[in-house]
């Protein structure tokens, strides 16, 4: 079935199939694109009969056949969800200056915002997976993962950054998001030395496994 036949609910629904690995399978490693004549190979060795997913061996093959349809309704959701974070934020700031006038910031802490930004997290990274310099999807993560301050959510960022770097060497956006996790992780984190010596390892096997692409 060709790529303009999929329905927005069947789009969904690969998303949903897409984001649900993602979070099922967090040592996922490396992704790749699949030929369709390929996957009937790939699934009956695995025991799957998913045609658009290969998950094993913490590895991701995901159908060239439905990219621009997954691509499509990834970046809708996504934008969707960042517009409804900033009206709420929006909301926020107004009823501060209205009740609280010291109060001008909406709190990072409350239900609704925690929400919003779990599902920026979540279909962010199933957006860059499909395209990796979307500036907006970096840029909202950066936001979330500043809010939070976590040592454990920028490592995360590191292994999100090194996947979407598996398919796409030459990602600016990737590369520079990892400079900048690793830059926020430098005065609360006590094993950078050995984060940084991870770095350049990573550099050197990319530019091994693609020593003709990156040329």
């Amino acid at each position: 079935m060709g790529e303009e036949l999929y329905s927005e609910g069947r789009a969904l629904t690969l998303l949903n199939q897409l984001e649900r690995i993602l979070e099922t399978d967090v040592l996922i490693d490396e992704v790749g694109f699949i030929h369709p004549s390929q996957f009937s190979g790939l699934n009956e060795d695995a025991g799957d009969e998913n045609m658009n997913f290969w998950n094993r061996d913490h590895k991701l093959g995901i159908s060239t056949q439905v990219l621009l349809p997954l691509y499509r309704v990834a970046k809708h959701v996504f934008m969707t969800t960042i517009d409804e974070y900033k009206l709420q934020s929006n909301l926020s700031v107004e009823r501060g200056k209205i009740g609280h006038e010291n109060m001008l910031l909406p709190s990072s802490n409350s239900s609704p915002y925690e929400v919003l930004e779990d599902e920026i997290m979540k279909h962010s990274k199933a957006l860059l997976l499909l395209n990796s310099d979307f500036g907006t999807a970096w840029n909202a993560r950066k936001l979330v993962l500043s809010k939070k301050q976590s040592t454990s959510a920028f490592m995360d960022e590191l292994l999100l950054a090194s996947l979407v770097l598996s398919s796409s060497p030459k990602s600016e956006q990737a590369w520079s998001h990892r400079r900048w996790v690793i830059k926020n992780m430098a005065g609360n984190c006590s094993n950078v030395q050995e984060i940084v010596g991870k770095e350049s390892e990573l550099v050197e096997n990319i530019a091994e496994e693609n020593k003709w692409a990156l040329c």
